[in-house]
């Protein structure tokens, strides 16, 4: 009873929100399809955006080599209609589609490629999934600029920008030999930034000295002034043969490439637009140029994305949704009143207390079954900064944390409680996990650390993105370390931009965060954590981890391949930057008369597949290809 009597309370206080989205909704036509996809999105450039709800969009509007297939999000053609493989594994030819395009008509070409790359490669772009790109002979020596040079490498001096152009121009480029580096910091400085540098270059036979500086910069008699010193790039394994032919040359062989060119930072990005209305105004619907299956016509701040089939895509005829709106919601039981009273159809995430009733119903609901999901839910832990930077403290924290309680109190779909940061459903592979919940261990660690009984413990503060269930699951964590050790802990939430700097700029001490596998294989969850890894977040760095993760890069052996990265789990569960918490279900609730949604392992539902049987109601039964898991 206690259970309806939620539902019925959710419902209510949802609906008047609800109310206020129907309203201001209603002065746009109505979509063919219109889902929730939680929050306001960050960014739709495909080199800067890291979480699912841009994914959503990227995804729809973009195209890559390869695109996710819709029922396992295995890599099939997209924008290549065919490739071949050389018998090393190391070196793919893509052949481009003739009739792939750009929504403006312009033809996606190699050079498109090549260039979205480069820039996704480049330090100026700042690109937290630029490591993605470093099985690419080359890529990481490039995003690593300066710092990665030695005396007779071939390198790219970029001149400061000329003043007025848009930010997305580059700087002129001179080629040449670097001969040396000189350093303008003394002996006595502990560090040297890439500012204190002088890049002696030659070229044309003369050293030029090159410093980088801005134009009003001063610097020393004979040195020149420019942005940035790169390897060349066409030291870097991508080529364009042709408009229609891209070649792309690995270190090593790498089995889940393909898979990874599925994943939205390897999107092509049209250099026109950029160069024309530099960033971010180039993603504004009014300027944007993309070669999805939509295109984006419209974006309200806090209210919607809209989307519009694109009449240019290559496989427009069997892209059956003209319109497709995605609310930004954050709200939960007003997400779910936008469901129950058919303004949506499709929500991603509904609210946990309601879940668990919901999937009580009997007979079982026909719009929603929770399968595996390829994502872990954990706290990240700033290593960087006290308590924090003891390890025995942070052990202390995981084994104080009873995920038993948190699965069964905040989450409702069957999540399972999780002791590893790689999921389960990984072939070939055995998880290490980290010790469960003993809080008598975690006391006398904490006693050891020099905080018996929780004295002298200072306030920690647990940070997470705005969101109902994230909220409960941090106020279940601050009781039971209070219950367990005796500390403090206080909550902060902000809204996901500010969440996901804050993140990044380790302005945390623990901080709640979800990563779903961009391809399946553990490397996907581990490579992250390497020493000033973009996603690490944690501030951890360990050399001998990040010795397995480069070894297990090199082996082509799968089996030995997986015990290195079964060793280096095993590593980052014993030094704890990270607290696994619990394995994602899928928490969809999908209307029956939506077909082409699939249930798979990262949760991906690709729009172009997406269409609505006119013949289907709410009441019949749903389709078999979402009701039965995809693996």
């Amino acid at each position: 009873m206690l259970g309806r009597t939620w539902i019925l309370f959710a419902m209510f206080a949802g609906g008047l929100a609800a109310v206020g989205w129907a309203v201001y909704g209603s002065r746009l036509p109505p979509a063919d399809f219109t889902f929730i996809n939680e929050t306001e999105v960050a960014s739709v450039d495909p080199a800067l955006i890291t979480g699912q709800p841009e994914g959503r969009i990227v995804h729809a509007i973009f195209e890559g080599l390869v695109r996710p297939r819709a029922d396992n999000n295995r890599a099939e053609p997209g924008v290549a209609e065919k490739w071949e493989i050389s018998d090393d594994g190391r070196t793919y030819i893509f052949h481009l589609r003739p009739d792939a395009r750009w929504s403006n008509g312009d033809p996606v070409t190699a050079h498109d490629f090549l260039y979205s790359i480069r820039r996704l490669i480049d330090p100026q772009t700042a690109s937290r999934y630029a490591y993605q790109a470093w099985y690419i002979v080359n890529a990481k020596r490039y995003s690593l600029g300066g710092s990665a040079l030695t005396p007779g490498d071939p390198v790219e001096v970029e001149l400061n920008p000329l003043d007025g152009l848009p930010n997305t121009v580059r700087g002129k480029l001179l080629l040449g030999k670097l001969v040396r580096i000189d350093s303008r910091t003394s002996s006595q400085e502990k560090s040297e930034s890439s500012r204190d540098r002088v890049y002696v270059v030659e070229r044309d036979g003369k050293e030029r000295h090159f410093q980088i500086a801005e134009e009003s910069d001063n610097v020393a008699q004979g040195v020149e002034r420019c942005r940035q010193v790169l390897l060349d790039f066409r030291e870097v394994g991508v080529r364009a043969i042709d408009n229609r032919t891209l070649e792309i040359r690995l270190d090593e062989p790498t089995p889940y490439f393909l898979d990874l060119l599925a994943f939205y930072p390897f999107s092509p990005v049209h250099r026109g637009c950029l160069e024309k209305h530099g960033k971010p105004a180039w993603t504004r619907p009014e300027n944007i140029v993309t070669n999805g299956a939509f295109r984006l016509v419209a974006r309200r701040i806090r209210d919607r994305v809209r989307l519009q089939r694109s009449e240019n895509y290559w496989d427009r005829a069997n892209v059956r949704l003209n319109v497709v709106d995605a609310l930004s919601v954050d709200n939960r039981s007003t997400a779910l009143n936008l469901y129950m009273t058919g303004m949506v159809d499709w929500v991603t995430v509904p609210p946990a207390e309601v879940l668990r009733e919901l999937l009580k119903s009997e007979p079982p609901r026909n719009d929603l079954n929770p399968a595996p999901q390829l994502t872990t839910y954990y706290y990240l832990l700033n290593t960087t900064r006290p308590p924090l930077d003891d390890k025995r403290v942070r052990l202390a924290l995981g084994l104080a944390l009873d995920r038993e309680e948190i699965t069964r109190v905040a989450t409702g779909a069957g999540e399972k409680p999780a002791l590893s940061l790689v999921p389960p459903s990984m072939p070939n592979y055995e998880q290490q996990k980290c010790q469960p919940f003993n809080p008598e261990a975690a006391r006398k660690l904490l006693a050891e650390a020099g905080y018996p009984d929780g004295r002298g413990f200072p306030k920690i503060e647990i940070l997470y993105n705005t969101d109902q269930q994230h909220q409960a699951i941090a106020e279940l964590v601050r009781k039971q370390w209070q219950r367990e050790l005796g500390i403090t802990a206080s909550l902060r939430n902000e809204e996901w931009g500010s969440f996901q700097d804050s993140q990044q700029q380790l302005k945390f001490l623990v901080a709640r965060r979800a990563w779903v596998g961009d391809y399946l294989d553990p490397n996907t969850y581990l490579d992250m954590f390497v020493t000033d890894g973009e996603n690490n977040c944690t501030g951890f760095g360990n050399a001998a981890y990040d010795t397995l993760i480069a070894d297990a890069a090199k082996e082509p052996d799968v089996e030995k391949r997986m015990k290195i990265l079964e060793s280096a789990e095993r590593l980052l569960m014993d030094e704890m930057p990270i607290i696994p918490v619990y394995f994602y279900v899928s928490r969809n609730m999908v209307r029956p008369k939506v077909r082409g949604f699939y249930n798979n392992l990262q949760d991906t539902h690709p729009l172009n597949a997406i269409w609505i049987d006119p013949n289907v109601d709410d009441k019949a039964p749903r389709p078999n290809e979402y009701m039965e898991p995809v693996q």
